[in-house]
C-alpha cells in the first residue's frame, strides 16, 4: 500500500512496518443480543489482539460502541430506549462500565488506556480538529491506546455521527490511519444477505465502491446504529482520505494480523490512489447540510476534469442550507460523488438551478461568476482520472510555472526591486479571470498597491520582499490554504 508523508506520520516516525490503525468494534460484538450483557470474553480478545499490533511497533486506537447497551445492561433494560435524552442519559450510564472493563484488561495486558469523546462540532469547526489531531498525536507518542467513543450525552440530534462506523472513519481521517478496520458481526460484504440466501459470495476486495453490486440490507441491531449501508458510508470517506478499510468478523479478532499480512479475508476497501490532503481531508469531518444533484455533464467535469460547480448542470436541491454549509453532492442516481462548500443558500441554488450564468444576474438581482461550489472546495470521494496533485490548491491554469519563472528572474531583479521601492514605482499584480493568470506587471508589490510604503528601502531587504509577494501571490491562488514549497534557490529567505 503507498504511504503518504505527514505531518503526523512524521511527528509518530512511521514506517511501512509501523502503521497508524483503527480498530472499530461494533455493538453487535460487545453486546449479547438475546441476553443484554456484556461480552467480556470477545472484548478480552479484542484487547490481546490490540497488544500485539502495539509490540509490533504499531500506532493504535479503539473506536467502540456500546456505552448505551451497556447502560441497558446495568439498569437490567430489555429493550433500547428511542427517546434521544433517554439514549443520552443510558450512554452516560455505560459509558463509565464500558472504560473500567478497558482499563482492567489493557493494564493486564501491560498496555495503559485513554478515553477520548467526540462529537461531529468537535471536528467540524476546523480549529478543534486540528487540537484533537493534536491531541491524539500525542496520546499515541506516549504509547497509549485512546478509546474513542461519541460523546453521547452532549451531542445534539442535527450534529452526531449517528452511528459509530462513520465516527471511526473520521478518526481515520483525523489521524491519517492507514488501515480502519470495522468488526462486526459478518465476515465480509456479500453479494447477497448469507443469512437469507445460501448462494451468497463474499466480496474480498472493492476499488470503485460505485461499481459495487452487493447486497446492504442487513441492519443494526436493536443494541447498535449501525448496519452494513453505514459501513459503505464510511469506505468512502476513509478510502478518500488514504485509508484502507477492512469489514471483518469479530468472531475472529485475530484474523487482524493475517490480513496485514495479505491473508484474503474480509472485504478490503482500496484507498484512493491520489487521496485528499489537508483542507480537503477536513472537509470530509464537516456536517452536511444538504444535497445537489448533478447531470452526466457536470458530475464528469467535478469528477474527471477538477472543474468548479456551476448552476447549468444542477437538477435538483435537497435540505435547508446556508452559503458556506457542506453539501453534499451525488449524481443524477443519487450516489455521492464528493462534498463541498457552498458559496449560496440553498434557496438562491434552487433559483438558479439548470441556468447559464448570462441569465444570473436578471435572476438574482445583482452580478455573480455563478460559481455553486469553488473546486478549491471540493472534496472527491470516488477515484478519477489522475491528475498532478498540486491542482487541487492551484486551480490557476498555468499559474504555478509563470510564479516559478517570475521567482527564476528575481535574483537578477532584487536591485532594481528595492530601487523601485524605494522611490515608489512599484506596480500593481493584473489580475486576468479572462484567461485564468494571475501575473506582475512588473515588479512585484509586497502586499498590495495600498501599501508601497512596506517598500523595502535598500537591497538587502529585497529578497525579503520577494518571498512576502510570493506568499501574498501564493495565499490569494490556493484556496486550500496550503502554500507550495519555495525554489531552492529561495531556501535561504525562510
Amino acid at each position: 500500500m503507498k504511504r503518504v508523508a505527514s505531518a503526523m506520520k512524521a511527528a509518530l516516525n512511521t514506517t511501512p512496518d509501523k502503521l497508524i490503525i483503527v480498530v472499530k468494534i461494533g455493538t453487535s460484538s460487545l453486546v449479547n443480543e438475546q441476553h443484554a450483557t456484556l461480552n467480556l470474553s470477545n472484548l478480552s480478545r479484542v484487547c490481546e489482539v490490540v497488544r500485539d499490533l502495539h509490540a509490533k511497533g504499531h500506532y493504535v486506537i479503539v473506536v467502540s460502541s456500546g456505552a448505551v447497551g451497556v447502560g441497558c445492561q446495568r439498569l437490567g433494560l430489555s429493550e433500547k430506549p428511542t427517546k434521544l435524552a433517554q439514549k443520552q442519559a443510558l450512554a452516560a450510564i455505560g459509558q463509565a462500565h464500558l472504560m473500567r472493563y478497558y482499563e482492567d484488561i489493557l493494564t493486564a495486558l501491560g498496555m495503559t488506556c485513554s478515553q477520548v469523546l467526540l462529537t461531529l462540532d468537535n471536528l467540524a469547526e476546523r480549529s478543534q480538529y486540528i487540537n484533537a489531531r493534536n491531541t491524539f498525536t500525542e496520546l499515541l507518542a506516549y504509547g497509549t491506546i485512546p478509546v474513542v467513543n461519541e460523546n453521547d450525552t452532549v451531542a445534539v440530534q442535527e450534529l452526531r455521527f449517528g452511528d459509530n462506523d462513520t465516527l471511526a472513519a473520521q478518526v481515520a481521517t483525523l489521524v491519517e490511519a492507514d488501515y480502519l478496520f470495522l468488526m462486526t458481526d459478518v465476515d465480509a460484504l456479500y453479494t447477497a444477505n448469507p443469512k437469507i440466501d445460501p448462494t451468497a459470495t463474499p466480496i474480498h476486495e472493492v476499488e470503485d465502491i460505485s461499481c459495487l453490486t452487493a447486497d446492504t440490507s442487513t441492519a443494526g441491531t436493536q443494541w447498535g446504529t449501525g448496519g452494513m449501508v453505514t459501513k459503505l458510508t464510511a469506505a468512502r470517506i476513509a478510502t478518500a482520505a488514504g485509508c484502507c478499510l477492512v469489514i471483518c468478523t469479530s468472531a475472529k479478532p485475530e484474523g487482524i494480523m493475517d490480513i496485514l499480512d495479505g491473508a484474503q479475508q474480509g472485504t478490503r476497501f482500496i484507498p484512493l490512489q491520489r487521496s485528499l490532503k489537508g483542507r480537503k481531508r477536513w472537509l470530509l469531518s464537516v456536517p452536511l447540510r444538504g444535497s445537489i444533484y448533478m447531470d452526466d455533464g457536470a458530475m464528469h467535469a467535478i469528477k474527471d476534469r477538477r472543474k468548479s460547480l456551476f448552476p447549468v448542470g444542477v437538477i435538483r436541491v435537497e435540505g435547508d442550507f446556508s452559503a458556506q454549509d457542506a453539501v453534499s453532492l451525488c449524481d443524477e442516481s443519487g450516489q455521492e460523488i464528493a462534498r463541498g462548500l457552498a458559496n449560496f443558500d440553498s434557496k438562491e441554488v434552487s433559483l438558479m438551478m439548470g441556468k447559464h450564468t448570462s441569465e444570473l444576474a436578471e435572476l438574482l438581482g445583482y452580478h455573480t461568476d455563478g460559481e455553486l461550489i469553488h473546486r478549491g472546495n471540493l472534496a472527491l470521494l470516488l477515484p478519477s482520472e489522475d491528475h498532478p496533485e498540486e491542482d487541487d490548491c492551484w486551480p490557476k491554469k498555468g499559474l504555478r510555472e509563470k510564479l516559478a519563472q517570475s521567482l527564476a528572474k528575481q535574483p537578477a531583479d532584487a536591485a532594481k526591486a528595492a530601487a523601485d521601492g524605494a522611490s515608489g514605482n512599484s506596480q500593481c499584480s493584473t489580475n486576468d479571470e479572462a484567461n485564468g493568470s494571475w501575473t506582475p506587471t512588473s515588479n512585484p508589490a509586497p502586499a498590495s498597491c495600498g501599501q508601497q510604503q512596506l517598500q523595502q528601502q535598500n537591497g538587502t531587504k529585497a529578497a525579503a520582499d520577494q518571498q512576502l509577494w510570493y506568499r501574498h501571490l501564493a495565499a490569494a491562488a490556493a484556496p486550500c490554504g496550503e502554500l507550495p514549497p519555495l525554489p531552492a534557490a529561495h531556501h535561504k529567505l525562510r
